[in-house]
């Protein structure tokens, strides 16, 4: 199959990648210069394990290219991919679709044959039905389809959802448009991975539903961690205790500091304004909207009082800014509520984040920004633990405390000990669901 992926975003770049894995000749096309450029350099724009490997592998093998060019590539393809983004729009909420229909209009003039035009965009319920509407205006004589096809990929571990997904939706109209997603799709149908066909509506909706679900449990979670917290129990004890019913699964019960990255704070805010739109509010959507802002400011005041009331004056070393380990992304991150919070009460923050400091420089002016953990807890008041990269999965507690001015722990992500952060000579040291130094966990 020829194939055209319309945005080199996150989803774009990485789902026309992995189609060129397959074997289809895949044009990823976009509007910015600079990015082509390092794209057709071998660069890679975003950071995804394992991605520049399968980019410099199927460019050397003539299955993937990138082009400025979207008329030439639309008219070379049997389908059309808008990877477009889809932010929240400002004032209200809901996704902007701008990008999509543009780049629906832009389509239209350049088809040329029976071609499908997939969505792999978030987009809300009904914006395939216009993007049809849009391309059917604009070319009333096209012979053409489209089709929802949402993603489900993870940052960090998006070839692997690609490659080995827990299922694949596809949304269709006819039996042309399922047969071309059929032939895109073979390699994963033959090695048996789900694929749900759907109609468009449906298909738009699961992905709105499974996110806000998501985002629902981590919630659900960190609002039981504050509860254990004031009844003395251990949620990572009651969060294994729940997790082991099948009927709900031990995913995203891991109490931490609130979600952010580029899904679940748009996605559920973008459901929430679909439900007002049809008159039917989604109360436990829009809950966990305002729940999660809460736990992130939440984690301020856990800082704060470890840090004697007040940090004024205080240094402290953030250990992880990215929303997540294993990417660059700093939409909506935790980081991005309490490092500016800690700044603003006098604090001197310095950050330490593998992957973030691209991003995370313009987003948190006045923090001092230092490659070593040990050399950021150098004379700190205060280290906090904020993202779980593997770097600080295994820090030397004792060498983290003697280099500091007061030796205190903000583990924010669960990975130590209390018993063992008391060992290692931490004066103070607070967690999230558990009972301080009294926890005896791992």
């Amino acid at each position: 199959m020829k194939i055209a992926m319309i945005g080199t975003g996150y989803v774009g770049l990485v789902s026309g990648v992995c189609f060129s894995d397959f074997g289809h000749e895949v044009i990823c096309v976009d509007k910015d210069p600079g990015k082509i450029d390092m794209l057709n350099r071998g660069e890679v724009p975003i950071y995804e394990p394992g991605l520049d490997e399968l980019m410099a592998k199927n460019v050397a093998a003539g299955r993937l290219s990138f082009s400025l060019d979207l008329a030439d590539a639309v008219a070379q393809s049997d389908a059309v991919f808008i990877a477009v983004g889809t932010p929240t729009r400002r004032g209200d909420g809901h996704a902007d679709l701008t990008y999509v229909f543009a780049a629906a209009e832009e389509i239209a003039e350049a088809i040329d044959g029976y071609t499908v035009v997939v969505t792999k965009s978030t987009v809300p319920v009904g914006t395939n039905r216009r993007v049809k509407q849009i391309i059917h205006k604009a070319r009333p004589d096209l012979d053409f389809d489209v089709a929802s096809n949402p993603e489900f990929l993870r940052e960090g571990a998006a070839i692997d959802d690609f490659m080995r997904p827990d299922r694949v939706v596809v949304g269709i109209q006819s039996d042309a448009a399922s047969e071309v997603m059929a032939d895109i799709y073979r390699p994963l149908f033959l090695r048996e991975f789900p694929i749900v066909t759907t109609d468009l509506e449906s298909a738009e909706m699961i992905k709105y539903a499974a996110n806000a679900f998501l985002a629902t449990k981590i919630t659900f979670v960190n609002e039981i961690a504050a509860l254990c917290e004031r009844v003395g129990a251990d949620v990572k004890q009651v969060s294994k205790g729940v997790g082991l019913d099948g009927r709900i699964g031990n995913k995203f019960l891991h109490a931490g500091p609130g979600y952010g990255g580029s899904c679940f704070p748009k996605d559920t805010k973008a459901l929430a304004r679909i439900g007002q739109e049809h008159g039917l509010p989604m109360q436990i959507t829009e809950t966990v909207i305002t729940v999660n802002e809460e736990m992130k400011r939440r984690m301020i005041d856990k800082i704060m009082d470890m840090c004697d009331g007040s940090v004024n004056g205080k240094t402290i070393a953030v250990l992880g800014v990215t929303f997540k380990p294993n990417t660059d992304d700093m939409r909506d991150a935790p980081s991005l509520t309490i490092v500016p919070a800690l700044i603003g009460s006098g604090a001197k923050v310095r950050v330490v984040d593998p992957q973030g400091r691209h991003e995370g420089e313009a987003l948190l002016p006045g923090a001092h920004w230092i490659d070593d953990p040990y050399k950021a807890a150098q004379n700190a008041d205060a280290v906090v633990l904020l993202t779980e990269w593997n770097e600080f999965r295994a820090l030397d507690l004792k060498r983290l405390a003697k280099r500091m001015s007061a030796p205190r722990l903000a583990d924010l992500r669960n990975i130590y000990a209390g018993k063992d952060a008391k060992r290692a000579g931490f004066e103070a040291y607070t967690s999230i669901g558990r009972i301080g130094y009294g926890y005896d966990g791992a």
